[in-house]
């Protein structure tokens, strides 16, 4: 007992390897691996055990059958375990009774990723957004009887709920939360629309970089930008939509960077609404740039749930998109070459590093290359009635020029495509 750390929660992870006929694209193992990775990334842990258990199927009450519960409570006993992180879906009856047979708190993998970003969110959007999926992720476990929902939150909550007596009271005090906060962010949004459109009055074209979290998007945002932005060999280590103006090398073209928050397999359903907003960036993108571990055991199945979540999103294939394999310096020489003749050979593919920049100029180069090919010229009919329509192209700076008729202007325009749909929508 003297050696354990009292500032640290001593903690388990349990990955549910459920028996399926169908393929599974992940491996067990590795799956445990992404769960241990999240239990660190929260900090306040210790991970003292890490196991998978294999279910032919789940105990609707317990999750595992008997032999299995009696076995892990022995070996969390010994391990003077406080806290046990499942990693899947954890009903509130199964939590409530595995707290009861362990003597421990559990938390399912939603709520260790509610934990992380609740501990992450830094702008004012982020807390909300946080604040509103943990309330809705609460609402439905009010059997739980540890602390009150009103106490001060902060650390490790373990996205607590009150107990059994107080279930109504709680939840109408929790749709009022919500409401309350559906209006605060409701104000801020309208706040980032106003920048939204304070930029667009500076033609800038807009690159997003997406990818599963840990791929490396910040490092290389950060290598392109010159800024400091939060990179850590940790998931989710950002979390809140980071925006730097570059000038890309030899074209001088001028570029909007925009870092996301990281993707991941099995995005809580309430975060993917939460957030949503937070991703806006991506929806009114010139360019996207999926950021791949080229190096990670599992990077097809990493991108298969990028490519899923981006499809929810809406982003339908009309965005021009490049594929960026990062992390080269991590593989062997003959995986490294194999992946840069890959690249070499395939349409809007990039291998690079991010941390040593090998493989940067040529990518640098494609995107200049994709945006200054986005714009257009076109020629605007518009009558002495739409002075307004008019003005805006001014201000855009893409009237290159204009003839007075009798029945109003024409003008001919060099613009974008996101330009040309702001334009239709005035």
């Amino acid at each position: 007992m003297s050696d354990l750390d009292p500032a640290l929660t001593r903690a388990w992870v349990l990955h549910p390897d459920i028996i399926r006929k169908d393929a599974q694209i992940r491996t067990a193992a590795h799956a445990l691996d992404e769960a241990v990775a999240l239990a660190e990334a929260m900090p306040g842990l210790e991970i003292v055990g890490a196991e998978v258990v294999r279910l032919k199927k789940p105990h609707p009450g317990l999750l595992f059958g008997t032999g299995k519960l009696e076995e892990i409570r022995l070996a969390l006993k010994a391990a003077e375990v406080e806290l046990v992180l499942i990693d899947g879906p954890v009903s509130p009856v199964q939590q409530r009774n595995l707290e009861k047979k362990w003597a421990v708190k559990i938390l399912d993998r939603t709520g260790l990723i509610l934990e992380i970003f609740s501990d992450r969110a830094r702008t004012r959007e982020g807390v909300l957004q946080v604040e509103m999926a943990a309330l809705s992720y609460q609402r439905t476990r009010l059997v739980r009887a540890w602390t009150h929902l009103e106490r001060q939150r902060g650390g490790l909550g373990f996205v607590g709920g009150p107990g059994e007596t107080q279930i109504e009271a709680d939840r109408r005090a929790i749709d009022e939360q919500l409401v309350r906060l559906r209006r605060q962010l409701a104000k801020v949004v309208k706040t980032r629309e106003l920048h939204r459109k304070s930029r667009a009055k500076v033609p800038f074209p807009i690159v997003a970089l997406v990818g599963y979290t840990n791929a490396g998007k910040s490092t290389l945002f950060n290598r392109l930008t010159g800024a400091d932005v939060m990179a850590k060999d940790m998931l989710f280590a950002t979390l809140d939509p980071t925006m730097r103006k570059v000038k890309l090398p030899t074209s001088g073209l001028e570029v909007i960077l925009s870092d996301t928050v990281g993707f991941i397999s099995n995005l809580p359903t309430e975060l993917v609404a939460a957030f949503r907003a937070t991703l806006e960036e991506v929806l009114s993108a010139d360019l996207i740039l999926h950021i791949r571990d080229i190096a990670h055991a599992e990077t097809d199945a990493q991108a298969q749930d990028v490519k899923t979540i981006l499809e929810s999103l809406g982003i339908d294939g009309e965005t021009p998109f490049f594929e960026v394999l990062n992390k080269v310096d991590l593989l062997e020489e003959d995986a490294q070459q194999a992946t840069r003749t890959q690249a070499a050979r395939s349409d809007g593919v990039f291998a690079v590093s991010a941390l040593t920049g090998d493989g940067l100029d040529g990518l640098l180069a494609a995107i200049a290359e994709s945006l200054q090919g986005l714009k257009k010229r076109e020629a605007l009919a518009l009558g002495f009635n739409e002075g307004r329509k008019r003005a805006w192209l001014f201000e855009q700076g893409v009237v290159e020029a204009e003839r007075q008729s009798e029945d109003g202007y024409t003008l001919k325009v060099n613009w974008t495509k996101r330009q040309s749909d702001q334009f239709r929508k005035l």
